[in-house]
């Protein structure tokens, strides 16, 4: 049966719209975990654009089930990530000017520094997830990075517009789920994922948990937060 993590940034960037104090994250978050949620995701970007210091840190005090904190492996965010302590950090590429993150994290292109900000992770006694696009040799490289967990990016895959592109990019994550799997790596994947395009994951029981936020968020404007988290729960739990 996989799990859900629920991302609350997106509660934080209808705050930010306004620059008042609600929505608050940190309630959103109460109310996923009494939806059935089992854990709470948050992304910590170096310009603070919606999740900032204060969210991270009752967030951390107040979190009953999984707390785990998306980042880039940048010097400020690891020293504060080392400090607050989450369950759980995911690394992930960082640009400025992206509206949200656009794909997985080259660690190709930096093993030496990747592994050693997880070093650092873990020896605060952090699991280190790390999020990469569908690609094997991304997925074998975490490993070697040292990570415990890489979360698939299902971008592609949700933004595809036939039924042919779809199909090519869920056999792409399909193949680096079995590759992940084969070589003892916990599975997690999100990016995108909604109502709708969730269900296809079904045939893909490796996966052990989903990381779903912008979905849940909209549907909440509709039926409200509890109910948008528990329909949610209710379709992953049967994969």
């Amino acid at each position: 049966m996989a799990r859900l993590s629920v991302n609350v940034d997106h509660v934080a960037t209808i705050r930010e719209a306004r620059g008042i104090q609600e929505p608050d994250p940190v309630l959103a978050a109460g109310l996923a975990e009494l939806a059935g949620s089992e854990g709470i995701i948050c992304h910590l970007r170096e310009d603070r654009r919606h999740i900032n210091d204060r969210d991270l840190m009752l967030l951390r005090q107040t979190i009953k089930t999984k707390l785990n904190m998306e980042m880039a492996a940048a010097e400020e965010i690891v020293g504060i990530a080392i400090e607050t302590g989450p369950d759980l950090v995911t690394l992930v590429p960082e640009k400025r000017e992206e509206l949200t993150t656009e794909g997985g994290l080259d660690v190709l292109a930096r093993p030496d520094h990747f592994r050693g900000v997880t070093e650092r992770l873990k020896e605060a006694g952090i699991q280190v997830s790390f999020f990469v696009d569908p690609v094997p040799d991304q997925v074998r490289a975490a490993l070697e990075c040292g990570a415990d967990i890489v979360e698939i990016h299902t971008g592609h895959y949700a933004d595809a517009s036939s039924e042919s592109e779809i199909v090519e990019q869920f056999n792409r994550i399909e193949k680096a789920v079995e590759t992940g799997v084969n070589i003892g790596l916990g599975i997690s994947t999100g990016h995108g994922l909604n109502y709708v395009n969730v269900k296809r994951f079904k045939a893909l029981p490796e996966i052990e948990e989903y990381s779903i936020g912008h979905s849940i968020v909209a549907r909440a404007v509709m039926v409200g937060f509890e109910r948008a988290v528990r329909e949610m729960v209710e379709l992953v739990k049967d994969f």
